[in-house]
C-alpha cells in the first residue's frame, strides 16, 4: 500500500477519539477472510482478558468474538471492524473489560488482501466516563430538586401574601418571593445542562418576566430594552447576580416608574476579565438620601460588593430617571 501511495488511507478515521495508534497497542494481522495470521503478545493478552481463551492465530476474529458477545448489545459496526472490512474504530465489552479495536484494511492492486487490527484496553477510561456521566446526572438532579424546593417556598410566600391584610406585609412577602424565584431560575437552568456555567442571558430574560408581573400588578406599562450580552457565568456568580438584578429591575418598576409608563434599559458589556452592567429608567429618579436606606439596597450591596467582589453606584442623570452601574470581575 505504501509503494502504491495508498497508505495512509484517507478514509481511515484519525485523532484521539478515532483510535490514533499507541506504542502499547496490540496488533493482529488478518487475511482477506478475517482469519488471524499473526497476533502480537499485547493483542493476544487483550482478547484473552475479554474471555477468548487460547491462541488466536488460525481463528476467525469475528467468530471468536461472537462466541463471548452473544446476547450482548454491540455496535453495529463491530462485525465489519473485526473482519477487517471497515476502516473504523469501535468498542467491545465482556467480563467487565472494555476493548477498543480499530481496523485498517490492506489493499493491493485495488483488492483487499487483509487488515491490521489494533486494540487496547480501555476499561479504566470507559469507567471514568461512566462515573462522569453519573456525577453529571446527580448534579442535575440536585439542582432540579433545589429548584422544586425553592418554588415550593415561593408558592408558600405567595399564599401568605394573598391572605395578609396588611399592604406592608404583602409587599415584603412578594419581595421575598421574587428573590427566591430568582435563585430558582439559576438552579432550573443548571438542571437542564451538563455544565456548571449558566447562560445568563436566558436567566435575565426570565428575570424581566418577573419585573413585568410587578408592572402588571401596579397597572404600569413598562418597556424593557436590552443591549449587549452577559454571556456564560459560573453558577457561584450567576446566583447572586440574578438576585441583585431582580432587586434592581423590580425597584425601577415598582418605585421609579410607579403610577406611570416608562422604559427600563439594561446594558451588558462583557470584557475579558470584567462585566459592566447598567440599569437605567426614565422614572422619577432618586430622592436625596434615598440610596442605601432600604433592605433591598442592602441586599444588593451585600451581593455585588460582598459575594461578587464587584462595585455598584447609583446616580440620577441630568436628563432624569435613575441609573445603576455595576462592575463585576470574571
Amino acid at each position: 500500500m505504501v509503494a502504491e501511495g495508498n497508505f495512509p488511507d484517507v478514509n481511515n478515521p484519525t485523532g484521539p477519539r478515532r483510535g490514533a495508534p499507541r506504542a502499547n497497542d496490540g496488533i493482529l494481522r488478518l487475511d482477506e477472510s478475517g482469519t488471524v495470521i499473526f497476533a502480537s503478545p499485547n493483542g493476544l493478552s487483550a482478547f484473552n482478558r475479554l474471555g477468548i481463551i487460547g491462541e488466536l492465530e488460525g481463528k476467525s476474529l469475528a467468530e471468536a468474538s461472537n462466541a463471548i458477545l452473544a446476547g450482548k448489545n454491540v455496535d453495529e459496526s463491530l462485525p465489519l471492524v473485526l473482519s477487517g472490512r471497515a476502516p473504523w474504530r469501535t468498542d467491545m465489552e465482556s467480563q467487565n473489560v472494555t476493548l477498543t479495536v480499530r481496523a485498517i484494511p490492506l489493499w493491493s492492486g485495488g483488492k483487499r488482501v487483509g487488515a491490521i487490527v489494533m486494540c487496547r484496553d480501555a476499561t479504566d477510561l470507559r469507567m471514568q466516563e461512566r462515573e462522569l456521566i453519573t456525577k453529571d446526572a446527580t448534579i442535575r438532579e440536585i439542582h432540579h430538586r433545589v429548584k422544586n424546593n425553592l418554588q415550593t417556598v415561593a408558592s408558600l410566600l405567595r399564599i401568605q401574601s394573598r391572605r395578609s391584610e396588611s399592604n406592608e406585609a404583602k409587599d415584603s412577602l412578594q419581595q421575598a418571593m421574587r428573590r427566591v424565584d430568582a435563585i430558582a431560575l439559576v438552579h432550573d437552568t443548571l438542571s437542564e445542562g451538563l455544565s456548571q456555567d449558566v447562560n445568563f442571558d436566558e436567566v435575565f430574560d426570565r428575570i424581566l418576566m418577573l419585573a413585568t408581573e410587578v408592572a402588571s400588578s401596579l397597572n404600569t406599562s413598562v418597556k424593557t430594552i436590552i443591549d449587549g450580552k452577559f454571556g456564560k457565568l459560573r453558577s457561584e456568580k450567576a446566583t447572586p447576580l440574578a438576585v441583585a438584578l431582580t432587586e434592581i429591575v423590580t425597584n425601577a418598576v415598582q418605585h421609579g416608574l410607579a403610577e406611570r409608563s416608562g422604559v427600563v434599559a439594561i446594558n451588558a458589556d462583557r470584557k475579558s476579565k470584567e462585566l459592566f452592567i447598567t440599569v437605567s429608567d426614565n422614572g422619577k429618579g432618586l430622592a436625596q438620601g434615598e440610596v442605601g436606606t432600604g433592605l433591598g439596597t442592602q441586599i444588593i450591596r451585600t451581593l455585588i460588593e460582598g459575594e461578587l467582589r464587584g462595585s455598584i453606584h447609583w446616580s440620577s442623570p441630568s436628563e432624569g430617571g435613575a441609573r445603576v452601574a455595576i462592575t463585576i470581575p470574571l
